[in-house]
C-alpha cells in the first residue's frame, strides 16, 4: 500500500513537471502567443462583420450578387494565401531540403531570389485562383452577364506586385524566429483579411481600421476585382484602383528586399540561419 502512495504521489509530481515545462515555454515565447491571440480576434471579427455587411444592405438581398461577392472574396483570399504560402515558406523549404545554406551562398542577388520565388507563386497562384473559381461558380450556377475578365485579371496582376513586397517582408520571420516565425506570416495574412473587405465592405468595419484597409492593396484589388465581374467596369474605369495598387507596389517592393536582407544579416550572424528549431 505504502509503494502504491509514492507511485501515485510520483506521477502527480511529474504531471505537474509536465505542466509547468509548458508554462515556462509559454513565458518564453508569450509575444508569438500574443501574436497568435491576435490573429483568432481576426478570424472571428471576419465572421462577425459579414453580418454587419448584410446588415448593411438594408436587408434586401440579392442572393446572386451576394454569392458572387463571396466568391471572389474567397478567390483572392486564396491566392493572396498562396503567395504569402510560397514566400513565408521561402527560408522553411530550404531548411526542410537541407539546401539553405547553398542557397543563401549561390551567385544570385538576393532580389532575383525572391522575386524568382514570387513570379512562381503568381503563376501557380494565377492558375489556382482561375480553377478554384470555376468550380464554385459551376456548383452555384452564378449569373455573371456584364463580367469584364481581362479588366478582373489586369487588376490581379498588378496587385500582385504589392502582395510580392509584402510576402518579402513575412518571409524573413523565419529567419528571426526558426520556432513559430512561418505561422506568423500566415497571422499577417489574417490581418489583412479582417481590413481589406473580403467578405463585406469596409465601410462596416470602424474607422480606424478603414484606415488601414486603405493602405492594404487587397482593399484595392477586391474593389477592382467585383467591379470588373459585377459591375462590367472596363480597365478605362480602373483607375481608382490600379493607381493606388501602383503606388504601393513601388514602396512595399524596396521596403521588402530591406527587411529580408536586414533579417538575413541579423540570422547569419546569431547563427538562426541552418537551425530549425
Amino acid at each position: 500500500m505504502r509503494a502504491t502512495e509514492i507511485d501515485f504521489r510520483h506521477e502527480l509530481i511529474s504531471l505537474g513537471g509536465v505542466v509547468e515545462r509548458n508554462v515556462y515555454l509559454v513565458r518564453r515565447y508569450i509575444w508569438w502567443d500574443v501574436a497568435f491571440f491576435l490573429w483568432t480576434v481576426a478570424n472571428t471579427l471576419t465572421i462577425v462583420f459579414i453580418a454587419k455587411g448584410i446588415e448593411a444592405g438594408g436587408g434586401t438581398i440579392d442572393v446572386n450578387r451576394v454569392t458572387t461577392q463571396l466568391l471572389i472574396g474567397a478567390v483572392i483570399w486564396a491566392y493572396l494565401g498562396i503567395i504569402f504560402e510560397v514566400l513565408t515558406e521561402t527560408v522553411a523549404w530550404e531548411r526542410w531540403e537541407g539546401t539553405i545554406e547553398y542557397t543563401f551562398m549561390a551567385p544570385l542577388s538576393r532580389p532575383v531570389h525572391l522575386f524568382g520565388m514570387g513570379l512562381f507563386a503568381i503563376v501557380f497562384g494565377l492558375i489556382r485562383a482561375g480553377l478554384l473559381f470555376t468550380v464554385v461558380a459551376f456548383f452555384f450556377d452564378l449569373n455573371m452577364p456584364d463580367a469584364h475578365f481581362v479588366a478582373a485579371f489586369v487588376v490581379l496582376v498588378v496587385a500582385s506586385v504589392s502582395f510580392i513586397g509584402i510576402g518579402m517582408m513575412t518571409a524573413v520571420l523565419p529567419l528571426i524566429s526558426p520556432e513559430k516565425g512561418t505561422q506568423l506570416g500566415f497571422i499577417a495574412q489574417g490581418m489583412l483579411l479582417v481590413v481589406s473587405g473580403v467578405y463585406y465592405s469596409v465601410d462596416v468595419l470602424p474607422q480606424w481600421m478603414q484606415w488601414l484597409a486603405t493602405i492594404s492593396p487587397a482593399t484595392y484589388a477586391l474593389d477592382g476585382i467585383r467591379d470588373a465581374i459585377i459591375g462590367g467596369d472596363g480597365l478605362t474605369q480602373m483607375g481608382d484602383e490600379i493607381w493606388p495598387l501602383v503606388v504601393i507596389g513601388a514602396v512595399s517592393i524596396p521596403l521588402g528586399l530591406w527587411v529580408f536582407s536586414l533579417g538575413e544579416r541579423y540570422a547569419k550572424r546569431h547563427g538562426k540561419l541552418k537551425r530549425s528549431g
